[in-house]
């Protein structure tokens, strides 16, 4: 398969992909308007703060201590919160 090919099988994926979502999805939720997405946006950043506070605390401590098992995974906690918010709904 040439690269050309490739990319063309890789559009049509996309392009399906994304016709299948809208099918799919769009019956499930009402119709977005800009405010409906202030509290999904407002959760996405409250997680990326907590996240972010922990990381910042454990950096400026390690210059004296190094982080222990329980402070990774609290930051691992943190991050993987972050994470699972639902970041394709911010970036409509």
């Amino acid at each position: 398969m040439s690269e050309l090919d490739v990319k063309r099988l890789l559009m049509q994926l996309e392009k399906s992909i994304r016709e299948i979502n809208h099918d799919i999805i769009n019956p499930e939720i009402a119709e977005l308007k800009l405010n409906d997405l202030g509290p999904v946006v407002t959760m996405v950043a409250q997680a990326r703060a907590n996240y972010l506070k922990v990381l910042f605390e454990m950096a400026n401590k390690s210059e004296t201590e190094r982080p222990d098992a329980a402070q990774i995974n609290r930051l691992k906690q943190f991050r993987m919160t972050y994470e699972e918010q639902p970041k394709d709904a911010v970036a409509l």
